[in-house]
């Protein structure tokens, strides 16, 4: 029975200790420099609706290191550009590849896409969810803290769809989720809900000095993701207090990791001085985007089978 990854709901907190655990030995073999083409002979077809460096760079590379292939395809390249329907494009793309990677708009389009596929499909991003950050953000965290259980990630500025994905791993990784944002950029309550209904921890704040205080790790992400350039203005007026500074790093433990997904507008939602600082791990992070989604196609692709 295939498996589909668009939201953190997708997996069991089994699962995602698994993926872990193959993204670290997958990391240390590409260290080590020792082959490790556990999907030769498969292929990934990867559609982008949205424009992307991390997401398509660490998924081709990632196909490529696993002796696998990387189709990258533009929605004005395929019929869909051209009014053919989801469903359409997703059972003719299954006869073709052994899974698909989709970078899109709209959610829905996404889970119509796996409704009809009959090979995996991955969440590469959409306005609802972005799992694969998170699924790496997962793994950098695990590197430095082992237990994840009890630590505190205070998220501060735009509750996006990387907050929501952070709200749902709560279930899985016992950690609690602060958000501080303004009324009308908090995440929707309903999905707090359903994360706390799971066993997970999250709370909504306004008061990003709150968030911080007890935080192990802060947590940011753009104000003006792609799609919204024409509420720029607003966005920026609405955040303005929302940034990541020495003065707010200053108000968490010391100690407290920065974290953010990328790309970054430095002066806007993070400061230059904190983003270089000592308590960044945004580079980790963008690193560990290629191991987590190697053990992720993986998974997905060949099935549960061992990482030397």
């Amino acid at each position: 029975m295939k498996k589909d990854f668009l939201a953190f709901t997708d997996i069991d907190e089994h699962e995602l200790e698994s993926i872990i655990a193959d993204a670290v030995r997958l990391k240390h073999l590409k260290s080590a420099g020792t082959a490790h083409e556990l999907l030769r002979g498969k292929s990934l077809a990867m559609i982008f609706e949205k424009a992307s460096t991390r997401t398509r760079v660490s998924f081709e590379v990632g196909m490529t290191d696993l002796g696998g292939h990387a189709l990258f395809l533009n929605p004005q390249d395929l019929q869909l550009g051209r009014g053919e329907e989801v469903r359409d494009t997703a059972r003719a793309l299954a006869r073709y590849v052994d899974a698909v990677m989709i970078r899109a708009y709209r959610h829905a389009n996404v889970e119509e896409f796996a409704r009809y596929s009959t090979v995996p499909v991955i969440n590469g991003l959409s306005d609802a969810q972005h799992p694969c950050q998170v699924l790496a953000d997962i793994m950098t965290l695990t590197e430095r803290f082992g237990d994840l259980r009890d630590l505190r990630l205070a998220w501060v500025g735009d509750g996006n769809n990387v907050c929501n994905s952070w709200i749902l791993s709560s279930s899985l990784t016992g950690m609690e989720i602060v958000i501080a944002s303004p009324p009308g950029y908090q995440p929707d309550g309903r999905l707090i809900d359903q994360a706390r209904a799971a066993g997970g921890r999250a709370r909504v704040v306004t008061d990003p000095e709150e968030a911080v205080r007890d935080a192990d790790i802060l947590y940011t992400d753009i104000w003006v993701s792609m799609g919204d350039e024409e509420e720029r203005a607003e966005r920026l007026k609405a955040l303005r207090h929302y940034t990541i500074d020495t003065r707010l790093l200053a108000q968490a433990p010391p100690g407290a990791l920065v974290m953010h997904c990328l790309p970054a507008h430095r002066g806007e939602e993070i400061t230059d001085e904190v983003m270089e600082g000592p308590q960044s791990i945004v580079w980790d992070q963008a690193e560990n985007r290629l191991h987590a989604q190697k053990a992720l196609l993986v998974r997905m692709i060949a099935g549960d089978i061992p990482i030397p």
